[in-house]
């Protein structure tokens, strides 16, 4: 099998709540029960990679792969406000140790979309409160574990909930054209707008969904890390970031630190160049004050957009 060399990496990555399983004390575990939730279905055990990582991590090594990016369960490790949990320590202990094991280098992400349930009571990715929380998170979880790493990732996407804003704004656009179009020509417009789910139904649920998160969170409208976000919590997430490093860096000052940003490639068409500069400025460049100290930039691009 051909190798590379060193220092290159080819891997895999996967978030916590995705595939470990029974991840009970996140926001996500909570908000799956909910009767009008929007998740088609819950996680349960996912694939159980939280019992089967040795099995998977020796087929990803055995497949010629020499890195596996996974993500540290806030929700695990902090259970409970200031609480912190030293038996899941020693699970992702176990965790980087049987990467290294197989030759595999552990590239570790500290959040992967999920909190803990008790954060989002507190007003997650809104409140002020949540760049001192994260801060005391990361600096455990270095303390314990950051001697073993080499590459870390504070957050995954940290841009997700800016454009989730867009896109929601651009498809209550579209379902109030359909609407309007469906009135006019004396015909429904109900299920007219689909974008891999039906649209108008998932805004019906979302009055229910409402009463059920107040019940749960304290609050109709929580403010998990993948929601809508207005400009001030975008900042925030990047404070929350710049807070991180500067702890990882104090007390691992040899990690290489940074974050991922869900990136379009954006084209600019003939005449839309002016449109497509404001459109990269806020998915992007406005983020640069807050990583410029970074060591790393990880990009996800899903798509390109005309």
């Amino acid at each position: 099998m051909q190798k590379f060399e060193k220092g290159f990496f080819v891997g895999a990555a996967t978030a916590a709540h995705q595939v470990e399983g029974n991840n009970i004390h996140s926001d996500y575990w909570a908000q799956e029960q909910l009767p009008h939730t929007s998740f088609t279905e819950p996680s349960g055990i996912a694939c159980d990679h939280y019992n089967k990582y040795e099995e998977d991590i020796k087929l990803l090594a055995d497949a010629g792969l020499n890195a596996y990016r996974f993500s540290i369960e806030w929700a695990r490790i902090e259970p409970e406000e200031g609480k912190f949990d030293p038996a899941e320590i020693e699970h992702y202990r176990k965790v980087i140790a049987c990467c290294k094991a197989h030759g595999v280098e552990p590239v570790v992400t500290l959040l992967h979309f999920t909190s803990p349930k008790w954060l989002i009571a507190k007003g997650g990715w809104e409140a002020e409160s949540t760049v001192e929380y994260f801060k005391r998170y990361v600096s455990y979880v270095m303390e314990q574990l950051g001697s073993e790493l080499h590459i870390v990732c504070t957050i995954n996407e940290a841009n997700m909930g800016l454009q989730l804003a867009a896109i929601s704004k651009r498809f209550r656009l579209m379902a109030e054209q359909a609407a309007k179009a469906a009135a006019n020509a004396g015909k429904s417009a109900e299920g007219s707008v689909q974008v891999g789910m039906n649209f108008q139904k998932m805004m019906e649920n979302m009055k229910y969904a409402a009463a059920e998160n107040a019940a749960v969170f304290g609050t109709p409208q929580p403010k998990i890390f993948v929601s809508e976000r207005t400009p001030e919590g975008d900042l925030l997430v990047l404070r929350a970031h710049a807070a991180a490093r500067e702890a990882i860096k104090t007390i691992c000052p040899e990690v290489k630190v940074g974050l991922t940003l869900s990136l379009h490639d954006l084209q600019a068409q003939p005449g839309g160049e002016a449109f497509a500069a404001a459109a990269w400025e806020e998915e992007f460049t406005h983020y640069l004050p807050y990583i410029k100290e970074d060591d790393f930039l990880g990009v996800q691009n899903y798509t390109r957009t005309l």
